[in-house]
């Protein structure tokens, strides 16, 4: 790839990475040639990771939240192919081949790639898109399991790629994100909401309100902790994800047993004061723990009004106040940092206590994402940088630090 591209890849990351950025989309257009033979020279996507900003477990209560897209990324190479066979290669993973001519869904194929890429094909081909043979060549540097959706990412990704080559680009980005949901929900078989895939499809920060989860309000919002003099820093807490599925689906059940106290099938519309109004009734419904969940439900879905109103104010000092109490709510209240039936693994606890000791009173610390395992989420001063990562690689283990900041593209065709 020669520097006919650097305009292009300058804006989307920015010119100190554009050595590296040269380097890896010509070694994926490599990789695809040695893949593919291809009808014509493949086109170049990206997609992005997106990283929780507010509104910890809020989404599939109808609930608000605050988003943004990380400058961590999936890119692909696509073309036609002859076969009618969509044919998905993706770096360290076998070769997935989805035939165009079946569609439905496979209860085998649940929680695979496959599922994924057909959900995808069938939610587009429904929507009138002409399928035909496709050729993808694959690479991420979003990490699995991490808290930054790699698996929106993906889904965001294909979609972008199929609205290309197979609907002339008639869907904008939120009906992508809409697309990856339905293929999660019903190919894949997870109950997600549609904060990760709305992230990374629009890009940049976003407030989403999903009071209408058929048709999300989407307000793009600025932010740039860089600008404050504060990194953004997601630190991995090396906990593994295995055996919490239970736990995970804990949460929205707790809270849907709350709400059924007033009538509802999700907390959206119920306050405080409605909520210790009929606080035995709740706490007899849903438990303790399910009374708690759902008064940091109520306290989170208001904070992320707050912390817009923080960002539209350039209130930095404000808004990490208010990430700040969040993390304490997820600790205290929603207590997705570690499973109560292994209390002696607590490595999202350790990390969460390690970064505010790094911290010592300065930025702020909170859990990312799901919880229980994965990651967390740090605004660490720039003069502290070093030190901070230092401590926590010490700490836990060397890497664990990654450094992003926020991508204004969403998903989208580079070159």
């Amino acid at each position: 790839m020669d520097g006919a591209w650097d305009a292009k890849l300058c804006a989307l990351y920015g010119e100190d990475r554009l050595s590296k950025q040269r380097q890896r989309y010509a070694g994926l257009v490599g990789t695809f040639a040695a893949q593919f033979s291809g009808e014509t020279a493949p086109m170049l996507f990206s997609a992005p990771g997106r990283t929780e900003l507010a509104g910890n477990h809020t989404d599939h209560q109808n609930g608000r939240v605050l988003a943004g897209a990380v400058t961590l990324d999936a890119v692909a190479a696509a073309s036609f192919s002859a076969a009618p066979v969509i044919t998905l290669c993706s770096q360290g993973y076998a070769p997935v081949r989805i035939p165009i001519c079946d569609l439905s869904v496979h209860p085998e194929e649940k929680n695979t790639t496959a599922a994924l890429l057909r959900g995808i094909a069938a939610a587009f081909q429904k929507r009138g898109a002409k399928l035909r043979g496709a050729d993808i060549c694959l690479t991420s540097d979003v990490l699995a399991g991490s808290g930054l959706s790699s698996s929106a990412c993906f889904e965001v990704l294909t979609g972008c790629i199929f609205n290309e080559l197979f609907f002339e680009g008639a869907c904008s980005p939120q009906e992508i994100a809409r697309i990856g949901q339905y293929a999660e929900n019903v190919y894949f078989g997870k109950p997600s909401g549609l904060m990760d895939q709305m992230a990374c499809a629009v890009g940049g920060c976003v407030a989403i309100d999903f009071e209408n989860p058929a048709a999300p309000q989407v307000e793009p919002m600025a932010f740039s902790p860089e600008r404050h003099g504060y990194a953004l820093v997601i630190v991995d807490s090396g906990a593994d994800h295995a055996d919490l599925t239970e736990e995970y689906a804990a949460i929205p059940q707790e809270m849907a047993l709350a709400a059924s106290v007033f009538g509802q099938t999700v907390l959206r519309g119920i306050g405080a004061d409605s909520l210790f109004a009929q606080a035995d009734e709740v706490r007899r419904t849903a438990g303790d723990r399910g009374f708690l969940r759902a008064l940091h439900f109520v306290k989170e879905n208001e904070r992320v009004l707050d912390m817009a109103k923080a960002l539209k104010q350039d209130d930095m000092a404000g808004f990490l106040r208010q990430a700040a109490a969040s993390g304490h709510s997820s600790w205290e209240l929603l207590q997705n940092i570690y499973s109560s039936r292994f209390p002696q693994h607590q490595a999202v606890a350790v990390a969460l206590a390690s970064a505010a000791c790094a911290l010592n009173g300065e930025g702020t610390v909170r859990v990312h994402g799901g919880g229980f395992a994965g990651t967390i989420q740090a605004y660490v001063p720039a003069a502290k940088l070093s030190a901070f990562v230092s401590f926590m690689e010490h700490t836990l283990f060397p890497g664990c630090c990654h450094i992003l900041g926020i991508r204004q593209a969403g998903c989208l065709r580079v070159l």
